[in-house]
């Protein structure tokens, strides 16, 4: 079998991939790569990493977010796939209109490895809009992984269905006497009060989050 011959672009944008995978527990963006490698155009990123595809060295699956890996891993032990269902508004409630969650193609997908966060089959993923969770580390475009909870205790950052307005949020939730405040992590929002804690529903709690950049 003949060497591989791989440019010092390659060669770096393959050891980025290893290694951001390693710290993080997931695979890069192309943005990702892209800004640690120096390269400012996305096209310039993709064709390498088609050189490297081609080159067996990595797996890409272009219906996944985030789906590469390296051909060393082995991706049945190392990574398991959770379904990426809608967005979820970080910020003040937006309507739904006939759903909790818009709701994305029945192929979209995230892949995880094993270590970031224990694989179980009622995990889902969301897509944040809005910015009044940046004080918690989540911005606009990041992506939350939920487990659902019913019992949730107080602090607890959770996705809310609010039925009476049919609309969703990401907050902290806290329990009042009786009523429930859903606290932004932002100093120039306010925390939305809920009167009536039989209108909230809790879809889950947020138990790892994947950050755009």
């Amino acid at each position: 079998m003949a060497e591989v011959k791989l440019s010092a672009r390659q060669e770096a944008i393959l050891k980025f991939i290893g290694e951001f995978i390693e710290e993080n527990g997931y695979p890069p963006t192309i943005r990702e790569i892209g800004k640690a490698c120096k390269i400012t155009s996305t096209s310039v990123v993709n064709y390498n990493l088609n050189k490297l595809e081609r080159e067996g060295l990595i797996n890409r699956d272009r219906e996944v977010s985030r789906g590469l890996r390296l051909t060393a891993q082995r991706p049945s032990e190392n990574m398991f796939r959770i379904p990426l269902v809608g967005r979820i508004v970080a910020s003040e409630p937006v309507p739904v209109p006939s759903s909790d969650f818009k709701i994305f193609g029945d192929d979209e997908a995230i892949e995880l490895t094993k270590d970031l966060v224990t694989p179980q089959e009622d995990l889902f993923a969301l897509q944040v809009q809005g910015d009044s969770m940046v004080d918690a580390m989540i911005g606009d475009g990041d992506i939350v992984i939920m487990r659902p909870h019913k019992d949730v205790k107080n602090g607890d950052l959770v996705a809310v269905w609010l039925k009476d307005r049919e609309e969703t949020t990401l907050k902290r939730i806290y329990r009042e006497n009786e009523r429930i405040r859903l606290q932004p992590a932002n100093p120039n929002m306010a925390p939305i009060y809920i009167e009536n804690p039989a209108q909230v529903r809790v879809q889950g709690r947020v138990v790892a989050v994947l950050r755009k950049t």
